[in-house]
């Protein structure tokens, strides 16, 4: 829930209070015990360090010995913040009034698995989160560790590196350096992004938080382009937006065709062979869609893995509900909508996602299945 300058002023007092969040967190997870601790250990270890690197973002702005690209960054995060709460009704709270500098260019890797012949992904079931489609780590070693014990059982795994994620309000989430480099747009959408995580949240549902934080990041960025007259901005990030979507629809019909392979009444080893004739086709299938990009290659380095059920498993995570609640959101206005999915979290799984079913299908209909309306 699950992006890129100062080191941050480590005084006295922002290490005791990040020492006793961090014991928070540890504290509400002991009774969990058992195999799960050592996961809840790392995970307060990471987010202690983490905090222990936290300075007030004015403080890091007056900072001379900060460059000026980060102070720019910062000063727009200010804007960006409360321009989320006022414009886009995100909440006011302690999170990215503080920045920190990791010293590298990923927060936390996260695991995603799926059974070798399923596209489905393997679930983990967390104190506060409730069960979510990935575990993460705050060390790539500790991560691929734990990727590499998955695959020794027979499972098709994928770890990748996360730029920005959120406690969903239950901590002061400080703006990482992770956040800050790239297109200005970038900033704009992993602000919003990780905002619409502590808006609106679901346990037991990572399809919907992620497509919900992900419509509303799209149509908020969107805003804000066009707030500040960033003309060339707004090209770009709908250039790249398009892209995701194609992408995204790539990868939703590689799911499916996985998924009528897995239910064929066939030996395993005949889907075997399918699934990897299924892949080949998928890398036939992305070299033509690059073709109409005119030299772009945003999906290069996802492609130049072996790729698996987990890959897709990961994609579809983020992108599955999204066509319906980019349309509902567009068509009904920010208010209304957040009404409309507010009224989701009381509903049963089943319903819920019949609910949402219609609205994917009233998207598609309307000839937006995978398309953002803009």
């Amino acid at each position: 829930m699950a992006r890129q300058g100062v080191t941050a002023d480590r005084s006295m007092k922002r290490a005791v209070a990040a020492a006793a969040g961090a014991l928070v967190i540890v504290g509400a997870v002991a009774l969990l015990g058992g195999c799960s601790l050592p996961y809840y250990w790392q995970a307060a270890a990471g987010q202690m360090a983490l905090y222990g690197k936290r300075s007030p973002i004015e403080a890091v702005i007056a900072n001379p010995q900060t460059s000026a690209q980060t102070r720019d960054a910062l000063r727009e995060v200010l804007e960006i913040r409360q321009f989320a709460v006022v414009e886009l009704a995100l909440p006011d709270n302690r999170s990215y009034a503080t920045y920190a500098d990791l010293e590298r260019d990923v927060v936390v890797w996260n695991v995603v698995a799926a059974d070798e012949l399923s596209v489905d992904p393997r679930t983990w079931c967390f104190a506060f989160a409730g069960c979510v489609n990935y575990r993460g780590y705050f060390n790539e070693a500790s991560a691929r560790r734990f990727a590499a014990r998955l695959q020794a059982d027979g499972l098709d795994t994928a770890v990748a590196g996360a730029t920005a994620y959120s406690t969903l309000g239950y901590f002061a989430d400080p703006v990482l350096n992770t956040m800050i480099a790239g297109p200005s747009f970038y900033l704009v959408e992993q602000l919003i992004h990780e905002l619409a995580h502590q808006k609106f949240y679901v346990k037991d549902d990572s399809d919907l938080n992620e497509a919900f934080a992900t419509a509303v990041a799209e149509y908020g960025t969107r805003r804000w382009l066009m707030r500040v007259g960033d003309t060339a901005g707004i090209d770009d990030y709908r250039e790249q937006v398009r892209r995701r979507a194609q992408f995204a629809e790539l990868v939703r019909g590689q799911r499916e065709r996985l998924r009528a392979i897995y239910a064929r009444d066939v030996p395993d080893d005949e889907k075997r062979r399918a699934k990897e004739a299924a892949f080949d086709a998928l890398r036939v299938e992305y070299g033509a869609l690059k073709r109409t990009w005119y030299g772009g290659a945003n999906y290069d380095e996802w492609f130049s893995r072996p790729l698996n059920n987990a890959h897709i498993a990961s994609v579809a995570t983020y992108r599955h509900w999204l066509p319906g609640l980019r349309r509902l959101l567009e068509t009904s206005g920010i208010d209304a909508f957040y009404a409309e999915v507010e009224a989701l979290g009381g509903l049963q799984m089943e319903q819920r996602r019949q609910r949402l079913q219609s609205w994917l299908d009233g998207a598609a209909a309307g000839g937006a299945s995978a398309m953002p309306p803009w």
